[in-house]
């Protein structure tokens, strides 16, 4: 595979994987509804909620990163954060199958799994790939659709659908708003106090495409640590006493489970928010 698409390649995690792929000698395509912030490296403008439009932008490539989505809930209605997504995701899916690709790699979410947590607990932590779906939104009920649809299309076509829960991404110039979350855990709770950062998003996308994996299959994919400074146990005994700890936690070790990326894809964070304060 060496001509690759991203879709969303304008956005937080597109721009890092753009990179990060030409960085690694590939020919890539960023396809986007927006412009590219690089007039160097122009988006090449699709709207993926029309299959039409989707097949012609996919052809003559090897594979596919699809990371185009509404990024979040609020930023639209319901209905068409939940329609946006979830026709892109299937046009995006059907174009790589119509037209053989050889990989599709996308982005699902950690919101799966109960984010945030609000309505109920965690039913345990660390938290990894075989916590309960439990989307609590309709940002979150749209990667879960996705994931469904991901099953089918490989066990349809053979084709490799590997999704990527993604945590809260972060570029370096968000760690700032780090320092103002150290004395309330509660603030950032709502996620286990995870984050990633976009260029270790780019990392997992990058080896997922280079995996030997055939199957359908999702991995958390979050920083090595949390946002905070406390130790993990401490925010966990205070915030959530009640919730089963199912093995040993380090110091400050991130509390989504990154076990399953790190065996399967090799994935290793290289990046931290420590240190990067002024």
């Amino acid at each position: 595979m060496r001509k690759i698409a991203v879709t969303g390649g304008s956005g937080k995690a597109g721009r890092a994987c753009v990179f990060e792929l030409r960085e690694r000698g590939y020919d890539v395509v960023n396809i986007d509804i927006a412009a590219s912030r690089d007039p160097d490296e122009p988006a090449l403008i699709a709207d993926l909620t029309d299959l039409g439009q989707a097949i012609e932008v996919l052809r003559g490539t090897d594979a596919v990163i699809h990371l185009a989505a509404v990024p979040a809930p609020n930023v639209l209605s319901d209905g068409e954060t939940f329609r946006i997504n979830l026709m892109s995701t299937y046009n995006v899916f059907s174009a790589a199958a119509t037209l053989g690709l050889e990989k599709v790699i996308w982005a699902s979410s950690e919101t799966l799994i109960g984010i945030p947590f609000e309505r109920r607990d965690p039913e345990y932590a660390p938290i990894d790939e075989q916590h309960p779906r439990l989307p609590e939104f309709h940002y979150a009920l749209s990667k879960l659709a996705g994931e469904v649809i991901a099953d089918q299309f490989n066990r349809w076509h053979g084709i490799p659908h590997l999704g990527l829960r993604i945590s809260n991404i972060m570029e370096p110039h968000d760690y700032q708003r780090f320092r103002a979350w150290q004395d309330n855990p509660t603030i950032r709770s709502w996620n286990l106090w995870g984050y990633v950062d976009a260029r270790d998003v780019a990392q997992a996308a990058r080896l997922a495409l280079e995996s030997e994996l055939d199957t359908a299959d999702n991995f958390l994919i979050a920083a090595a640590d949390t946002c905070m400074v406390r130790p993990s146990m401490d925010l966990m005994e205070e915030v959530f006493p009640d919730v089963p700890i199912t093995r040993p936690v380090e110091g400050t070790e991130t509390l989504l489970s990154i076990a399953k990326a790190r065996a399967l894809l090799g994935y290793e964070p290289r990046y931290t928010w420590r240190g990067q304060l002024d």
